[in-house]
């Protein structure tokens, strides 16, 4: 395709992907796309929750006393702070995190998670992780593992402290 649009003087040379560059941009936004859903579904039927609200509960079952700010939450669980509040408030209203003020410092909240959330992530807990290892680990070995989270880190999507 050529383009006879007005660009702007800043633009840089427009280069179109090889076909090296198009196979890894091809098999990336699939996994982006398609993987989430494949990793939902089992959550959703067995145990009526989203991808993202798992990850929240699970997070939020491995910090000391089941607790963390929100922000840092939000990091954790790859999400922005306006939809972790929101999928917070959905597990409010479930009974299975609270949320206060954090004491150190009044700006701040912290979410916590209760023992009834305890329980809900770990019913689930099994069955993402066989969804984890069908889906994604058990076709990769060691070499494979690690180039992907080679890979995630230069895309920045794996946080510096994993693995």
């Amino acid at each position: 395709m050529s383009g006879t649009g007005g660009h702007h003087q800043d633009d840089e040379e427009l280069r179109w992907l090889d076909e090296q560059e198009k196979a890894a941009w091809t098999g990336l936004i699939s996994l982006v796309l398609l993987l989430p859903g494949k990793l939902e579904s089992p959550l959703r039927q067995e145990h009526g929750l989203t991808l993202f609200e798992y990850l929240v509960l699970s997070h939020l079952s491995e910090a000391p006393r089941r607790t963390l700010r929100m922000g840092e939450l939000a990091f954790l669980a790859s999400g922005s702070l306006s939809r972790l509040s929101n999928v917070v408030k959905r597990c409010e209203q479930r009974g299975w995190v609270a949320r206060t003020p954090d004491p150190a410092d009044g700006r701040y909240t912290l979410a916590e998670l209760t023992d009834a959330g305890f329980d809900t992530v770990r019913l689930a807990a099994p069955t993402h992780l066989r969804a984890v290892r069908r889906i994604v680990l058990d076709s990769l070995n060691a070499t494979d593992q690690k180039a992907l989270t080679r890979i995630a880190r230069k895309l920045r999507i794996v946080p510096d402290d994993f693995g």
